[in-house]
């Protein structure tokens, strides 16, 4: 099922928008957005930049300019129509959307000859094609904006596939197979800020972010077959339709949160 919050979009796009509105120095946003990874560069066709010097151009957007995406097959919400960055971000399941264009990571894993793993991440501009849809208009940014929920929505939306997932799995008795993720589940309603959110967010926006964030990790371990066949496969299908919907919603959250209008 992957990781639906797509940690390293997310993060570029929060920490670009606080930028942009003020609450935030570059530097900050280089810090933050290099995190644990060895290298950033930024593709610019030619040859690849440094991610200072690529961010640059960037420099002159306004916050709301700047929007984070999530999709997935058969979920393409927040994507601007079709062209080469909905191809690029749908391939990835995640973007950021800069202007008239936008950054698209790919992640190369690299090993040296004594072991040791390193990760570069190069961003990959990506142009917006021009929609011809009569009604909203020539802009794809009205189009990915179209239908977005609110951060009130998104959250009501998790707690309800949450609920539904939960009553699923206890009937699946996960307990049972996974004692770890029924302890977890148990404690996702409670409130839980996302501490990586940079100034200009409300806690409305961390609260929605942290618990779309514990989903996703709690996603990741409930899709992982228990050892000594403890599950069949009759169960472990239940088990993946049952959290299809939370995957959904967990990922609608995160975007939600990130793209909410900044204090």
């Amino acid at each position: 099922m992957g990781e639906p919050a797509a940690a390293r979009s997310a993060v570029l796009a929060a920490w670009m928008r606080s930028w942009r509105a003020g609450f935030v120095s570059y530097d900050e946003v280089l810090d933050e957005v290099r995190g644990a990874d060895a290298e950033h560069l930024v593709d610019r066709t030619v040859h690849a930049v440094s991610l200072a010097e690529g961010l640059a151009a960037y420099s002159r957007l306004d916050p709301d300019d700047i929007w984070l995406v999530l999709p997935s097959p058969g979920d393409p919400r927040g994507l601007p129509g079709p062209g080469p960055f909905t191809d690029a971000a749908l391939a990835a399941g995640e973007g950021v959307l800069c202007g008239t264009g936008g950054l698209v990571p790919d992640i190369t894993m690299h090993t040296s000859g004594s072991g040791d793993m390193w990760t570069t991440v190069t961003w990959r501009p990506t142009p917006l094609a021009r929609s011809n849809a009569p009604v909203v208009g020539a802009d794809p940014r009205a189009i990915a904006r179209r239908g977005a929920p609110t951060v009130a929505e998104a959250d009501h939306d998790l707690l309800m596939a949450l609920r539904e997932a939960t009553d699923v799995l206890q009937r699946l008795d996960v307990a049972r197979w996974r004692p770890e993720l029924a302890a977890a589940l148990g404690g996702l309603r409670r409130d839980a800020e996302d501490p990586a959110l940079p100034p200009g967010y409300d806690t409305r926006c961390a609260r929605l972010a942290g618990r779309a964030t514990t989903v996703t990790r709690i996603l990741a371990l409930a899709t992982i077959d228990a050892p000594g066949g403890a599950v069949t496969a009759f169960e472990a299908a239940e088990r993946d339709t049952a959290l299809r919907p939370l995957a959904t919603a967990a990922r609608r959250a995160h975007a939600a949160a990130i793209n909410a209008p900044l204090r």
